[in-house]
């Protein structure tokens, strides 16, 4: 049985009767639920009646229902009142009453009767609750307080009682809830509450559910959408994209040439998002003439012509202000970096005026008196006196007719060199007539402002051998005062280094700032130079700034590479002998260059000059190791010439050369002295000496453990045998036997310490030590005692440098 089935079968069973009575009328009432199936019985009503069934034909029983419908009909045959139509209780009394009837008037003849009748209609649950409105549009301010409500329509359902709307649901929201209100009619509405602050950047619309649920048994809802706009309130301040920013421009760009787009954003809508671009009051006036900025875009650009001799960099600051009530704004900084490639009329006296006067006057200064007068009478003859308000200057009444032009802001002579101030008198008659008057005034300067560099600190470059005199640069202040307040003289700031005065090194031309060197600079002496010069004005008491100038020595190629190993004499041979059984890739020589320019010029290249057999030996171009290429055959020549040229990296390149004649000899060779002492003229090392003597100082700890493994060795050395041990097959030997095996050196101390490696992996020690009478320093090659090796009539060779 389906669910109207169930609530018809139930109300029939509480079907009911009861008559009133009266002298004058019966009324007999029934109640039936609504929606009864047609046919369905309601009551037999002859029997209610008292009347007999099988006369109700013949007596012409008939009913009448006082409504459009006729809703119920009473069976002839059985009495019984039944359904003919279906009932709807909501349709059948629209007006939203507890009780709801349906009349009938019974009539039968023979005699003739009438009877009234009362069926009451029974509501059931059958209308679910409904919104007149599917969707609601509700619009919040998103500054709108917690606690504060929105009414809802409320739902409306046909049904009475029990079954009429008992509450109302929300969906999940953390920002509103429902507070259910009743009438005084007992109907139920809703009203929103807001629980949580909104955010209309957050979140500018929230979708919600609102459920009406009634008390019938089943239950019944009925649904409507809430759809709440949040809207915006001025609550975010606009944003640039960035908060500084430095842009190039040319200088001599176009007027009207873009020079930045500003974009900022702001997260409100409507007016509360639009943008005003303006500058803040910490843009100088200079920059506002030099640049113009679109208030509704942003946009910058050129409005003068750009000149970078005159100012390299301009710094701005922009704001950026929404439309809202209560405007908010953000700024950003934006440096603009310029490239290199800007009847009576009244009758007006000036009784007294004192021009020029000096710019530091102080305020309340009497400038000038003047007196008004209108021959007219009454108002035509007042007059009123003023000048124009955007003057530093203001007027006080002294006296009837008698004003006085007194100082109201401080005066700048940089900025204002002088003020036309024009006075107008203007009487108050209809129409007013006036008159003016204008006067120049001029300002006295005043030594009120320090000289100023163009930069903080210059640097100067010049190439070293530069002739005494050159002009290095010019270094010229600026003074924006006048006169004798614009004098500026420029001196050296007295300095000294090594005992030597900078004045003596430079010189600098007082009345235009030419710097001048007054020596020639050599770069291996002086590399740099850093000093001060200071510009004075002539103003009383003077005024100065001072500026740092730092001076570079410029390196040229001017010293040609001079060839410490193999040494020689001037102009002497370097005479080596090898054995013809020498393995290939031995080391033969090795070439040692030094250049005391700068890294770039002194960087040393090896190549053969010239040399017997370009088969037989090679020369490595960067650290001037020369080694055999094959071994020797017996077709070779017995001596080899070999020319090497050192060059250095220069332009143009200088270079040494050094000739080295090689010997073969067929058996092994008698020992020679580990290394032959060579005096080293003074003159080729004299410009090391500073240098040794600082090398001497940092392997003073290496000499040390050397003279110690020395005297060892001397004290155990083994008597001599009667004959050397015939040359290793690999030995390279020079009458010297001063063979280097390092990479190339930069400095006379490396070359020593070079020496001391090479000859130490041959066994032997190399010694630096002094000559007891202190002109020389020895370095000395001693074999070590190994037992095999004859030293019987090996002697410590000795290189000597002189002091």
């Amino acid at each position: 049985m389906g669910e109207r089935a169930c609530v018809m079968m139930y109300f029939s069973m509480i079907v009911f009767v009861y008559l009133v009575t009266d002298a004058v009328l019966a009324v007999t009432h029934y109640s039936v639920p609504e929606e009864m199936e047609e046919g369905a019985v309601v009551a037999n009503l002859a029997a209610d009646l008292g009347l007999d069934v099988k006369t109700l034909n013949k007596r012409k029983m008939r009913i009448d229902i006082r409504t459009n419908k006729k809703y119920l009909d009473i069976n002839k045959e059985t009495g019984e009142l039944y359904v003919l139509e279906r009932i709807d209780r909501e349709l059948l009394c629209p007006i939203k009453t507890t009780t709801c009837f349906l009349k009938l008037d019974a009539t039968i003849e023979n005699p003739v009767r009438m009877f009234n009748i009362e069926v009451e209609i029974m509501d059931i649950n059958d209308n679910a609750p409904h919104f007149r409105r599917g969707t609601m549009h509700l619009d919040i301010s998103e500054s709108s307080p917690v606690g504060e409500r929105f009414s809802l329509n409320n739902a409306e359902d046909p049904d009475v009682g029990t079954n009429s709307v008992k509450d109302y649901h929300l969906s999940s929201s953390e920002y509103f809830g429902l507070e259910i209100q009743t009438s005084r009619d007992g109907s139920k509405f809703a009203d929103l509450i807001l629980k949580k602050t909104l955010d209309r950047e957050q979140q500018a619309v929230h979708n919600l559910i609102l459920t009406a649920v009634d008390g019938g048994v089943p239950t019944r809802t009925g649904t409507a959408s809430i759809i709440v706009r949040v809207l915006d309130v001025n609550d975010n301040a606009p944003s640039f994209d960035e908060e500084k920013y430095v842009v190039n421009v040319l200088e001599n760009s176009p007027i009207g040439s873009l020079v930045i787009k500003l974009n900022a954003t702001d997260l409100d809508e409507g007016s509360n998002s639009d943008l005003v671009y303006s500058y803040s009051l910490y843009t100088s006036e200079r920059t506002q003439n030099m640049f113009t900025l679109n208030p509704d875009n942003g946009e910058i650009r050129v409005k003068e012509m750009i000149n970078y001799e005159d100012f390299k960099i301009y710094e701005m600051e922009v704001i950026a202000s929404d439309k809202g009530p209560n405007p908010l704004s953000g700024q950003c900084k934006v440096t603009i970096q310029v490239t290199d490639m800007n009847d009576n009329h009244p009758d007006i006296s000036i009784k007294s005026f004192q021009s020029p006067i000096k710019e530091n006057e102080p305020i309340d200064t009497v400038i000038a008196v003047v007196s008004v007068n209108d021959k007219d009478s009454g108002n035509n003859g007042m007059v009123d006196l003023s000048v124009p308000p955007n003057l530093p200057f203001k007027l006080r009444q002294s006296s009837d007719n008698y004003y006085e032009l007194v100082v109201s802001e401080p005066l700048d002579r940089e900025k204002v060199p002088e003020y036309d101030i024009t006075f107008t008198v203007t009487d108050r008659g209809s129409p007013p007539l006036s008159d003016n008057e204008t006067m120049t005034l001029e300002l006295l300067d005043v030594n009120d402002n320090v000289p100023q560099f163009p930069q903080s600190f210059y640097t100067i470059r010049v190439p070293e051998n530069n002739a005494p005199g050159a002009l290095l640069g010019s270094l010229t202040a600026f003074d924006p005062d006048l006169h004798e307040n614009q004098y500026l003289v420029y001196f050296i700031l007295e300095k000294e280094i090594a005992n030597t005065s900078m004045s003596m090194l430079f010189s600098i031309n007082p009345e235009n700032g030419n710097l001048y060197a007054l020596k020639t600079f050599d770069y291996e002496i002086e590399k740099e130079f850093l000093f001060h010069i200071e510009a004075r004005d002539s103003g009383s008491p003077p005024l100065s700034s001072n500026v740092t100038v730092h001076i570079i020595i410029m390196d040229q190629n001017d010293n040609a590479p001079v060839i410490v190993s193999p040494w020689r004499a001037h102009g002497s041979v370097v005479e080596e002998k090898i054995p013809r059984s020498t393995d290939k890739g031995s080391l033969v020589a090795k070439v040692i260059a030094l250049d005391t320019d700068s890294v770039h010029n002194s960087r040393i290249t090896y190549q053969f000059l010239q040399v017997t057999d370009a088969t037989l030996f090679s020369l490595d171009q960067y650290n001037g190791e020369i080694r055999t290429m094959r071994m020797f055959s017996y077709r070779d020549p017995r001596h080899q010439q070999l020319v090497v040229v050192a060059k250095d990296n220069g332009q143009p390149s200088l270079s040494a050369t050094v000739t080295i004649k090689l010997s073969t000899v067929e058996t092994a060779v008698k020992h020679y002295s580990d290394m032959t002492e060579v005096p080293l003229e003074y003159d080729i090392f004299s410009d090391l000496n500073l240098y040794l003597v600082i090398g001497l100082g940092s392997v003073s700890f290496l000499l040390l453990i050397t003279i110690l493994v020395t005297i060892v060795l001397k004290c155990q050395k083994p008597k001599s045998s009667s004959k050397a041990p015939p040359p290793c097959r690999n030995s390279v030997i020079s009458e010297r036997n001063s063979t280097i095996a390092d990479s190339t050196l930069v400095s006379n101390d490396a070359y020593w310490y070079s020496l001391f490696l090479a000859e130490t992996r041959k066994g032997k020690l190399v010694v630096r030590q002094p000559v007891p009478k202190g002109s020389r320093y020895i370095v000395s090659s001693i074999p070590r005692g190994t037992g095999v090796t004859d030293t019987s009539d090996s002697a410590p060779s000795t290189l000597q440098y002189p002091k």
